[in-house]
């Protein structure tokens, strides 16, 4: 074994050393850009006009983060392995073959963050939005390039990967329909019903609790359907995103309160008993059994 002396070790302590500096460059790096991240996106949220504005501002800050950690990261690793004596060309050769060779086992992963990066790129979804993606509807907890992560009203969370996503259905862009069906008897007056039926949404609108949340007067489009024990009237509310709901629960319950003081008859399945008939064309008589047993 040879002696080795303080100069031998001088360029590997000095490679060392450069790695050090390079992670401590790298780590103040991200600390800087997420620090500037989040400065533009106080400046930004100032400047926002609807709540909608805010919450896309937060989703493109977190995928903004994401994305710098990433590059910097990478970056960095390629210096430092450069500093060590190691070379990163064969590496980045290597990568590319087995990038090729995963690429094809992993289509649909690929497929996951394409969809992820256009969706954000066109506000299609944001965190805070209720959607419906891939039949399941909810609120979006998480949006990134790799999946949708939706709460539901139960409280079950599903992961959606964005690669499946084909229809995006957003319940929360500049405002929402409070659709109500509403079903009456048949014998009674269409017209004094719409009556009622406006005097309840102006209560509405006038209370203190669905001032803010009802945009227009209630809108009736009229008769909808004759079914089979009612005819259907349909009307509706234009409200502010995520408002439909509490709206259409609130007018079903106060519509049906004047509906009973009117006496206004909500019909329920009706049922006609046919005894049949003998050969000869005769009807046999329909007995009817009261509680006693007694016909």
């Amino acid at each position: 074994m040879g002696n080795y002396t303080f100069p031998d070790y001088l360029p590997l302590s000095t490679g060392l050393l450069r790695v050090i500096v390079i992670l401590i460059l790298a780590w103040l790096l991200m600390k800087l850009s997420s620090k500037l991240i989040r400065v533009f996106r106080n400046y930004m949220n100032t400047h926002a006009e609807t709540a909608e504005d805010t919450r896309r501002i937060e989703t493109l800050a977190r995928m903004f983060g994401h994305i710098s950690t990433v590059a910097i990261s990478l970056i960095a690793g390629m210096l430092a392995l450069s500093e060590l004596g190691i070379s990163i060309a064969p590496i980045l050769g290597a990568a590319g073959v087995v990038g090729l060779a995963v690429g094809f086992g992993a289509q649909s992963l690929i497929k996951d963050y394409f969809n992820g990066f256009f969706m954000l790129l066109e506000n299609q979804i944001r965190q805070g939005d209720v959607v419906e993606v891939c039949g399941k509807i909810g609120t979006v907890e998480d949006v990134n390039l790799r999946y949708v992560r939706l709460r539901d009203f139960e409280g079950s969370v599903h992961y959606v990967p964005n690669g499946l996503i084909t229809t995006v259905t957003n319940k929360s862009r500049g405002f929402a329909y409070a659709m109500i069906d509403v079903g009456i008897s048949y014998r009674e007056n269409i017209e004094e019903v719409f009556e009622i039926m406006r005097e309840v949404g102006a209560q509405m609108r006038a209370s203190e609790a669905f001032a803010t949340r009802i945009i227009e007067d209630i809108d009736i489009a009229g008769v909808q359907d004759w079914a089979d024990s009612a005819v259907v009237l349909r009307c509706r509310f234009k409200v502010i995103p995520l408002e439909q709901w509490d709206v259409r629960r609130e007018f079903l319950r106060r519509l049906k309160e004047a509906f009973d003081a009117h006496g206004i008859e909500i019909p329920y399945p009706h049922l006609t008993l046919y005894a049949g008939q003998d050969k000869n064309g005769s009807a046999p008589a329909f007995r009817i059994i009261n509680k006693s047993g007694n016909a």
